[in-house]
């Protein structure tokens, strides 16, 4: 009964994935995307835009890294 349920999952698992990847993006697809972002920022933008991006995922990682001592911190002051 046990291997039945696992099985069951794991094909429930594997039918979920494969539905997922079937609405990604593909090889040439890509292509498209990263033309038109180019024709709607233009040349310039792009620079500026990864710069952003670049600023948000630094202060995202230094966030968890301030979490992280705070946990740090808290559990060796509870011992």
């Amino acid at each position: 009964m046990l291997i039945f349920v696992i099985y069951l999952i794991i094909t429930a698992m594997q039918s979920l994935l494969s539905i997922l990847l079937l609405f990604m993006p593909q090889g040439s697809e890509w292509i498209i995307i990263l033309v038109v972002i180019l024709l709607l920022f233009g040349g310039k933008k792009i620079p500026e835009l990864m710069k952003g991006i670049g600023k948000g995922v630094k202060g995202f990682k230094d966030g968890l890294k301030d979490l992280e001592e705070e946990i740090k911190d808290d559990s060796t002051s509870a011992k």
